[in-house]
């Protein structure tokens, strides 16, 4: 986990995953694949292709990696047939909230793996719409707050669309409705800002703290094997671990 900011807590970004390049890579070829099989090929119209080209640009992903990905959704690729969408809800030790977005080949061994992984540390894997109300989709940008004037920040972000701009730790993180994701990472980058990170996100309404060490530890180790599965996407929850707590786990 980088940094102990409530972004990267709440999201805990994939320190595991970025170690394992070309698995991450793998798992946004394959949103790629399917965001252009389900809406085509041209980004202006199709948001959730957008979106995953932005996420995929955020991690470094190769433009032609980028562009390979979306011609085998637009083509007649038989492996971008064999995906779907799959959702599972639960909740981890302490009761807090977990939202999984998989996109897998076959539901049965992604459903059993994603339970055994929620049986190993104390959660529970609910039935659909269990935790879903608990988290609302936002378009989220991360801007390095060292040298950053808030108020040229904000006017920037606020011509570009978004809806709110807030300092976190190190981290600006400005939110906006999804369809204005890209407009607003371009805004930001325009008026001379660098952005760490762009992309579409589950936000928690609220959060649960979890000053428990031996809690925190058991979230945590869920959450990266969840990640680390070769269907899940993303993972997302609504736990804030306070920042001594992460450096006892850590």
């Amino acid at each position: 986990m980088s940094g102990h900011s409530k972004w990267s807590s709440i999201k805990h970004k994939k320190g595991a995953a970025d170690k394992k390049r070309g698995q991450l890579f793998s798992k946004l070829a394959r949103a790629l694949i399917v965001a252009a099989r389900e809406g085509g090929p041209d980004p202006a119209g199709n948001l959730a292709l957008q979106n995953a080209i932005e996420k995929a640009k955020s991690y470094s992903m190769p433009k032609d990696n980028i562009e390979r990905a979306i011609a085998r959704g637009s083509g007649s690729d038989a492996d971008a047939n064999a995906y779907e969408v799959v959702v599972y809800e639960g909740y981890g030790a302490g009761g807090v909230a977990i939202l999984i977005e998989a996109l897998t080949d076959n539901r049965n061994r992604t459903a059993s793996d994603v339970r055994a992984a929620f049986g190993k540390f104390d959660g529970n894997l609910g039935a659909s719409g269990a935790v879903a109300w608990q988290f609302e989709r936002r378009g989220v940008v991360l801007v390095d707050a060292e040298g950053v004037d808030e108020d040229e920040l904000t006017l920037a972000a606020a011509e570009g669309g978004a809806d709110d701009v807030e300092l976190d730790g190190s981290t600006f993180q400005v939110t906006s409705a999804p369809e204005s994701l890209t407009a607003v990472r371009e805004g930001l980058e325009a008026a001379g800002f660098t952005v760490e990170n762009a992309e579409l996100t589950m936000v928690p309404k609220t959060t649960i703290e979890v000053a428990d060490e031996s809690t925190a530890k058991k979230i945590l180790r869920l959450i990266d094997a969840l990640e680390e599965n070769d269907d899940v996407q993303d993972v997302y929850s609504n736990f804030d671990i306070p920042e001594r707590v992460l450096e006892a786990v850590a």
